[in-house]
């Protein structure tokens, strides 16, 4: 799917550092880097999470990215080098300042995603609270919604039917609409805890209560995650997805 053609082209005269080879089509996504917002002071509590997941990035698709998450706080005007960018927390969150939540809403509004992944795995917690609060005011109009299992999401790149994660305490992904795709993706499982592995190869956190195999789930959606960020919901345009799907079935 290609953004509707008012946001292409206030998204290209407007935020000229955010345009990336994949959206101009000049280039393959060669050079993806994913920007970590810096929320509080709990805004890393799993470090090694999200280097994992690229790293299975790099290995099982064709795109190459650079393992290393890059920190920037959400009133940097860096945020636009990053198409994606990772939200991650525990416990209370400060509250957003104005400059801040004009950011993100120009990046999420201009093409870019947010994806948000619970450490605490606590509905109705701190940070589910603290994060709930400022998506009202960063995307006002775009209040979060369960997301449908037959969505594209769940199927860009694997075909995943369960919810995942350290711990799975919701059996649905959350999201923010804008137009016709999904902005902001909220999971509240703890993504990363099931991804995190150590320098010794070990992984650090158990997954429940479904091990191995939830951790493996867990690897897939992430995957389908950074697919769909770059390339939304292309594969229901195609005229041939039934025959990939059975290919992959």
């Amino acid at each position: 799917m290609k953004l509707p053609a008012s946001t292409r082209r206030g998204f290209l005269a407007g935020v000229p550092a955010f345009v990336s080879p994949w959206l101009l089509g000049a280039a393959g996504p060669s050079d993806l880097r994913i920007g970590q917002l810096q929320v509080g002071t709990e805004w890393n509590p799993r470090p090694t999470g999200l280097r994992r997941l690229l790293w299975e990035v790099t290995q099982r698709t064709s795109i190459e990215v650079h393992l290393d998450p890059v920190p920037v706080r959400p009133s940097d005007k860096a945020i636009f080098r990053y198409p994606l960018l990772y939200w991650s927390g525990s416990g209370a969150i400060p509250a957003l300042s104005d400059e801040e939540v004009r950011r993100l809403r120009r990046h999420l509004t201009y093409g870019g995603m947010l994806l948000i992944d619970s450490a605490d795995a606590d509905p109705g917690g701190p940070f589910d609270t603290g994060v709930r609060l400022a998506l009202r005011r960063i995307l006002p109009r775009s209040p979060l919604e369960r997301i449908d299992r037959q969505h594209v999401l769940y199927k860009s790149f694997y075909l995943v039917n369960t919810q995942s994660g350290r711990n799975l305490r919701v059996p649905y992904l959350e999201g923010a609409p804008i137009e016709q795709r999904y902005a902001v993706l909220y999971a509240h499982n703890d993504l990363a805890g099931a991804w995190a592995r150590d320098a010794f190869g070990r992984w650090e956190y158990e997954v429940t209560p479904g091990g191995q195999r939830q951790r493996e789930m867990t690897f897939r959606l992430g995957i389908n995650i950074v697919m769909y960020a770059l390339c939304l919901d292309y594969k229901d345009d195609l005229v041939h997805a039934p025959f990939i799907l059975k290919r992959r079935r």
